[in-house]
Protein backbone atom coordinates (compact mmCIF):
# COMPACT_ATOMS: atom_id res chain seq x y z
CA UNK A 1 0.00 0.00 0.00
CA UNK A 2 2.65 2.37 0.71
CA UNK A 3 4.12 1.88 -2.40
CA UNK A 4 0.96 3.04 -4.45
CA UNK A 5 1.12 6.52 -2.25
CA UNK A 6 4.99 7.05 -3.52
CA UNK A 7 3.74 6.25 -7.14
CA UNK A 8 0.62 9.11 -6.81
CA UNK A 9 3.24 11.15 -4.96
CA UNK A 10 5.95 10.79 -7.86
CA UNK A 11 3.29 11.29 -10.47
CA UNK A 12 1.93 14.42 -9.02
CA UNK A 13 5.44 15.99 -8.66
CA UNK A 14 6.49 14.69 -12.31
CA UNK A 15 3.27 16.45 -13.37
CA UNK A 16 4.10 19.58 -11.62
CA UNK A 17 7.38 19.65 -12.70
CA UNK A 18 6.38 18.95 -17.00
CA UNK A 19 3.75 22.36 -15.90
CA UNK A 20 6.58 24.67 -14.24
CA UNK A 21 9.43 23.81 -16.77
CA UNK A 22 7.88 22.48 -20.40
CA UNK A 23 9.26 24.73 -23.27
CA UNK A 24 7.18 26.94 -24.97
CA UNK A 25 6.72 26.86 -28.50
CA UNK A 26 7.04 30.02 -30.35
CA UNK A 27 5.66 29.01 -33.63
CA UNK A 28 2.46 27.66 -32.04
CA UNK A 29 1.78 30.79 -29.51
CA UNK A 30 3.36 34.19 -30.92
CA UNK A 31 0.47 34.32 -34.28
CA UNK A 32 -1.45 36.50 -35.42
CA UNK A 33 -4.81 37.83 -33.29
CA UNK A 34 -7.60 36.93 -35.33
CA UNK A 35 -10.70 38.17 -33.15
CA UNK A 36 -12.40 41.19 -33.88
CA UNK A 37 -14.10 41.68 -31.32
CA UNK A 38 -14.02 41.36 -26.88
CA UNK A 39 -14.56 38.30 -26.09
CA UNK A 40 -14.38 35.76 -22.81
CA UNK A 41 -14.00 32.08 -23.67
CA UNK A 42 -13.36 29.50 -21.22
CA UNK A 43 -9.82 29.70 -20.94
CA UNK A 44 -8.93 32.59 -23.09
CA UNK A 45 -9.62 36.57 -23.79
CA UNK A 46 -9.79 39.49 -26.08
CA UNK A 47 -9.46 42.93 -25.99
CA UNK A 48 -9.69 45.33 -29.24
CA UNK A 49 -8.70 48.92 -28.16
CA UNK A 50 -8.44 51.56 -30.15
CA UNK A 51 -5.49 54.42 -29.90
CA UNK A 52 -2.88 56.33 -30.85
CA UNK A 53 0.73 55.23 -32.42
CA UNK A 54 2.07 54.81 -28.93
CA UNK A 55 -0.59 52.68 -27.03
CA UNK A 56 1.38 49.80 -28.09
CA UNK A 57 4.59 50.61 -26.37
CA UNK A 58 2.31 52.04 -22.85
CA UNK A 59 0.36 48.46 -22.94
CA UNK A 60 3.99 46.89 -23.33
CA UNK A 61 5.57 48.57 -20.31
CA UNK A 62 2.23 47.39 -18.27
CA UNK A 63 2.67 43.71 -19.46
CA UNK A 64 6.26 43.37 -18.50
CA UNK A 65 5.73 45.31 -15.05
CA UNK A 66 3.45 42.18 -14.01
CA UNK A 67 4.71 39.36 -11.23
CA UNK A 68 6.25 36.45 -12.72
CA UNK A 69 6.07 38.00 -16.55
CA UNK A 70 8.42 37.51 -19.33
CA UNK A 71 8.47 38.23 -23.01
CA UNK A 72 8.54 34.99 -25.14
CA UNK A 73 8.84 36.81 -28.59
CA UNK A 74 8.27 39.94 -30.32
CA UNK A 75 8.34 43.46 -29.64
CA UNK A 76 6.30 46.35 -29.68
CA UNK A 77 8.62 47.95 -32.53
CA UNK A 78 7.58 44.61 -34.76
CA UNK A 79 3.71 44.92 -34.28
CA UNK A 80 3.17 42.07 -32.20
CA UNK A 81 4.96 40.77 -28.68
CA UNK A 82 3.98 37.23 -26.76
CA UNK A 83 4.43 36.90 -22.65
CA UNK A 84 4.31 34.11 -20.51
CA UNK A 85 2.77 34.88 -17.65
CA UNK A 86 3.52 31.70 -14.65
CA UNK A 87 0.89 31.75 -11.94
CA UNK A 88 2.97 31.92 -8.33
CA UNK A 89 2.21 28.43 -6.54
CA UNK A 90 2.05 25.42 -9.53
CA UNK A 91 3.53 27.87 -12.50
CA UNK A 92 0.96 27.56 -14.88
CA UNK A 93 1.64 29.77 -18.29
CA UNK A 94 -0.75 31.67 -19.16
CA UNK A 95 0.02 33.65 -22.93
CA UNK A 96 -0.70 36.83 -24.01
CA UNK A 97 -0.08 38.54 -27.39
CA UNK A 98 -0.33 42.26 -28.39
CA UNK A 99 -0.68 42.96 -31.68
CA UNK A 100 -0.83 46.60 -33.43
CA UNK A 101 -3.66 47.50 -35.53
CA UNK A 102 -4.20 49.83 -38.16
CA UNK A 103 -6.88 51.98 -35.30
CA UNK A 104 -5.09 50.27 -31.97
CA UNK A 105 -4.32 47.29 -30.30
CA UNK A 106 -5.24 43.75 -29.89
CA UNK A 107 -4.90 41.79 -26.73
CA UNK A 108 -5.06 38.31 -26.91
CA UNK A 109 -4.68 36.16 -23.15
CA UNK A 110 -4.94 32.46 -22.72
CA UNK A 111 -3.50 29.16 -21.09
CA UNK A 112 -2.18 26.49 -21.80
CA UNK A 113 -3.12 23.49 -19.38
CA UNK A 114 -6.72 23.23 -18.83
CA UNK A 115 -9.86 24.33 -19.68
CA UNK A 116 -10.87 26.96 -17.52
CA UNK A 117 -8.72 29.62 -16.11
CA UNK A 118 -11.66 30.99 -14.01
CA UNK A 119 -11.33 34.43 -15.45
CA UNK A 120 -7.74 34.98 -14.67
CA UNK A 121 -6.59 36.00 -18.46
CA UNK A 122 -9.42 38.57 -18.78
CA UNK A 123 -8.80 40.15 -15.33
CA UNK A 124 -4.87 40.49 -16.49
CA UNK A 125 -6.05 41.76 -19.49
CA UNK A 126 -8.17 44.35 -17.94
CA UNK A 127 -5.97 44.99 -14.87
CA UNK A 128 -3.35 45.99 -18.00
CA UNK A 129 -5.81 48.10 -19.95
CA UNK A 130 -7.22 49.58 -16.57
CA UNK A 131 -3.56 50.73 -15.66
CA UNK A 132 -2.71 52.51 -18.66
CA UNK A 133 -5.73 54.18 -18.94
CA UNK A 134 -5.12 55.65 -15.67
CA UNK A 135 -2.10 56.89 -16.85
Amino acid sequence: MGWIIWAMLGIALAIALYVRFAPSDVAYWHRPVTAGADADGEGSAVRILQGGSDLMARLDREMRALPRTRVLSGSPEAGRVTYVTRSRVMGFPDYTTLERRPDGVALYGRLRFGRSDFGVNAARLDRVIGQVEAR
